[in-house]
């Protein structure tokens, strides 16, 4: 099983890069290949709204969203982590998601679909606040809209609290974290 990890944060050792790479580290426990990539060392740029992708089936921007794409192609799951920024994802985030754009037919079915019927995904969450319902709104829409593009939703992840005190210094995440990657994994064989 391959599973790709997205941290859409400009902090490549905060919170959020901390819980993806912990899901991703039960995941690898259990057997599965990880990848991660950081939105801080990227270069992706915001969606054009061009259409090349519907007329060339090709994204028309040359930017290292092209690489992910291929790894998407070829994964079975994909876990997306992002900081609560102004009560919804970040624009790293924001911009990752709507260039996923490309990666959709015109009937709003996931190319990639094709080569692995329903991909799992995991939308993993950090804020500073320590109220898990203040944003909850937002995080079903979010789901909802992920499940519209046929996605198999596993698990949204809100760690909240982070202002006060950092996702790894909260020692019950840890294990909670990293079942969560190796359920994914262990779902994955018990189909088999």
């Amino acid at each position: 099983m391959k599973i790709i990890g997205f941290i859409a944060s400009p902090r490549k050792d905060g919170n959020t890069a901390w819980t993806v790479n912990k899901i991703l580290e039960g995941a690898k426990e259990e057997g599965a290949d990880t990848q991660v990539w950081y939105s801080s060392e990227l270069d992706i740029k915001p969606c054009k709204g061009c259409l090349s992708c519907k007329k060339n089936d090709k994204c028309a921007i040359n930017d290292d969203m092209q690489m992910i794409y291929d790894a998407l192609k070829l994964a079975d799951a994909l876990v997306i982590g992002s900081p609560i920024y102004m009560g919804q994802m970040s624009g790293q985030a924001k911009i990752f998601t709507d260039r996923l754009f490309a990666q959709i037919s015109p009937k709003f079915s996931p190319k990639f679909k094709e080569e692995n019927a329903g991909k799992k995904l995991i939308l993993a969450f950090t804020q500073g606040n320590p109220d898990s319902g203040i944003f909850q709104t937002y995080y079903d829409y979010t789901k909802k809209m992920f499940q519209l593009l046929e996605f198999d939703v596993k698990d949204v992840v809100v760690v909240t609290g982070t202002r006060s005190e950092s996702a790894n210094e909260k020692k019950e995440l840890h294990i909670v974290m990293k079942n969560i990657g190796s359920s994914l994994v262990l779902e994955q064989f018990s189909k088999l």
